[in-house]
């Protein structure tokens, strides 16, 4: 089996190592605008050689792990070129626009759009390693409009890989990674812009932020070149969600003016529930 990974970063090069470690025959090509990352790629193991795009139509699989922007320019092309038994599959943080763009392509059924919850603030091939996605779930979406023996190999191959499984509909995923993902990254940059702008002193931040501030902003230190297009293309949904987070920043700022610090207690007491959903939820693989 023949697989070529197009962005050989943190997930791409996760999901190579896991396909290799799934696959004993599988022969891992890699492919990216990037030749450092290629061979760094290549000295870890991750990948068996250098590919091109050129050569797509021998690929039995293929991982689409680019930004966004750039894979809605590419996913058709490289549709064209698929050989007729071949699966191409994105692992981006956006589906709608993708989905759209192939929604009338010959070859619709041999993609899926599949988004792995799975991700770190860190990048490129040192960043990946095997056992990322254990117990992480893997989004399928418009799952149906994949053909189905191809369905059924990713479906078994993801769970393979630690993985269970959510199916949703593409603008139903935008739109709550809008709430639970894109949200987080705002609020993170911009705190740690924030700080960087009112604190002058870097030592200052050495010394005296905390484990708080710290994991707080830690997501701060994503690539700018992966997120600018994830707010571009789900641009919508972020605005809705900001707004709300707007508007609950302002609250709280009048009920702190107003010396209300009863009702501010009740608001964080009643957000803690935030600990109970995320320690207690169960998943059905």
């Amino acid at each position: 089996m023949k697989l070529y990974v197009i962005g050989i970063g943190l997930i791409g090069g996760s999901m190579a190592l896991e396909l290799k470690k799934c696959y004993s025959t599988i022969e891992v090509f890699g492919v990216d605008t990037n030749e450092a990352h290629l061979d760094e790629a290549l000295a870890l193991g991750m990948i068996d050689h250098k590919g091109r795009l050129e050569e797509i139509n021998q690929a039995d699989r293929v991982i689409l792990s680019i930004p966004v922007k750039d894979s809605l320019i590419l996913l058709p092309q490289l549709l064209d070129r698929l050989s007729e038994n071949a699966l191409l599959w994105d692992v981006g943080s956006t589906k709608e626009e993708l989905c759209k763009v192939v929604e009338s392509h010959p070859k619709r059924d041999q993609y899926l759009a599949a988004h792995p919850i799975a991700g770190t603030e860190f990048s490129g091939p040192q960043a990946a390693h095997e056992g990322l996605f254990d117990g992480k779930p893997q989004i399928l979406c418009e799952a149906q409009k994949t053909r189905p023996d191809l369905l059924i190999w990713a479906k078994t191959s993801f769970r393979q890989m630690g993985m269970y499984l959510r199916f949703m509909e593409a603008d139903d995923h935008d739109k709550h990674m809008a709430y639970v993902s894109h949200l987080s990254h705002i609020s993170s940059f911009m705190l740690g812009k924030t700080v960087l702008e009112q604190e002058e002193d870097e030592q200052n931040i050495f010394d005296l932020a905390g484990s708080g501030f710290e994991s707080t902003v830690r997501l701060a230190k994503s690539s700018p070149d992966m997120w600018a297009p994830i707010f571009e293309q789900n641009k919508t949904n972020v605005l809705r969600i900001l707004s709300s987070y707007i508007e609950n920043l302002e609250n709280f700022k009048r009920k702190l003016e107003n010396d209300d610090i009863a009702d501010l207690h009740q608001q964080m007491k009643h957000t803690n529930q935030l600990t109970t959903i995320l320690n207690g939820i169960k998943h059905n693989n």
